[in-house]
């Protein structure tokens, strides 16, 4: 597990799908864009930035995306679970514990995106800021962050 059940969520957004298989905890980027305000636009991808570089983060992850024959079988719905193609749940301002961290970290350092959607301290060539380290990382390698996406 990559995000820990202690979590503030402020300002959670609903209106993206995700076409890639992810575990939660990371920050997704914009794969492509809708269009209006079309909440079941299913042009509006995101999905973790190879390449942080010019990347426009829409916030942390908060599902499992997995790929699943459900003809077989069920989404477990305890695991907070989304099938692959489906609408993700992302978090754009609130607290959260992650291991989707890179680097050592300081409390009170700047977050910024990195490569596969972690979260680091050290600023790659055009990544940019989500929010800020409230603590650096613990024996397990999780870090409380606060995720402040703007636009």
């Amino acid at each position: 597990m990559a995000l820990k059940p202690d979590r503030i969520e402020l300002l959670t957004d609903v209106s993206f799908f995700m076409s890639t298989t992810a575990t939660r905890g990371g920050v997704v980027a914009l794969s492509s864009g809708g269009s209006g305000v079309a909440m079941d636009d299913a042009n509006a991808v995101v999905a973790y930035a190879s390449n942080p570089s010019g990347a426009k983060p829409i916030g942390l992850l908060l599902n499992d995306v997995v790929d699943l024959d459900l003809t077989r079988q069920h989404i477990n719905w305890h695991k907070d679970e989304v099938q692959k193609g489906g609408k993700v749940t992302v978090l754009r301002n609130g607290q959260v514990t992650t291991s989707n961290v890179q680097g050592s970290p300081a409390a009170g350092a700047t977050a910024y995106l990195h490569s596969g959607g972690n979260v680091s301290s050290t600023q790659l060539t055009g990544a940019p800021a989500i929010g800020q380290f409230l603590s650096s990382k613990d024996a397990d390698g999780y870090a409380k962050v606060s995720i402040n996406i703007v636009n």
